[in-house]
């Protein structure tokens, strides 16, 4: 069986490293850009805390799904979803590819029929994988500080994670209690602007 050298593992390693200063269009509360590794751990995270609510589905894999879905992104940076067309989804599959090229043959085919998996959206575990993928991001937009949020975040923040969570009735709960976040923040920002007035 193929396997890794060291160095072919340690350059792997250092193409998706870049993943770590990649920034999202989130802002952490802190005030600090979101990396797109920071939203793939806490996704991944999610898929773990959640592993006995989700009924009969292959958990393991719905974590990998969430750790390598977006290494991509650390060839061609982060792309809003509200701002990618059909070339940034084809630059990004290139990218990942050409990235996954890098890996022993066994390992490659794996990680390469997973990433179709996930593009296919037919499996349980891609599914749960996409609807973590965005309930991550509502969620981190709520916990950011609404000036940061552009006017049509307003109403995605209600709507980006709804279709993807349902037949999941835990993860429709995590929808509902974001939207519900949401709703108050946009309520909050309100009654500050009037007591400003």
């Amino acid at each position: 069986m193929e396997r890794f050298t060291a160095g072919q593992f340690i350059a792997f390693l250092g193409r998706v490293e870049k993943l770590k200063s990649v920034p999202r269009h989130c802002v952490t509360p802190e005030g600090v850009p979101e990396s797109v590794a920071a939203h793939s751990w806490r996704a991944a995270l999610m898929a773990f805390l959640m592993k006995d609510e989700l009924g009969e589905i292959d958990i393991n894999k719905v974590i990998r799904m969430c750790l390598l879905h977006d290494i991509g992104e650390a060839v061609t940076g982060d792309i809003p979803t509200f701002l990618k067309q059909e070339s940034h989804e084809q630059a990004e599959k290139k990218a990942v590819d050409d990235l996954l090229s890098g890996l022993p043959g066994p390992l490659y085919e794996e990680v390469a029929a997973m990433f179709a998996e996930m593009e296919a959206q037919e499996t349980k575990e891609a599914k749960v994988y996409k609807a973590l993928d965005k309930l991550e991001a509502v969620i981190s937009h709520n916990e950011s500080d609404i000036s940061t949020w552009l006017p049509l975040e307003y109403e995605l923040q209600q709507t980006y994670a709804a279709k993807n969570v349902e037949g999941f009735p835990f993860l429709e709960g995590l929808q509902e209690q974001a939207v519900k976040r949401t709703l108050e923040k946009i309520a909050e920002k309100e009654v500050g602007a009037k007591e400003n007035e």
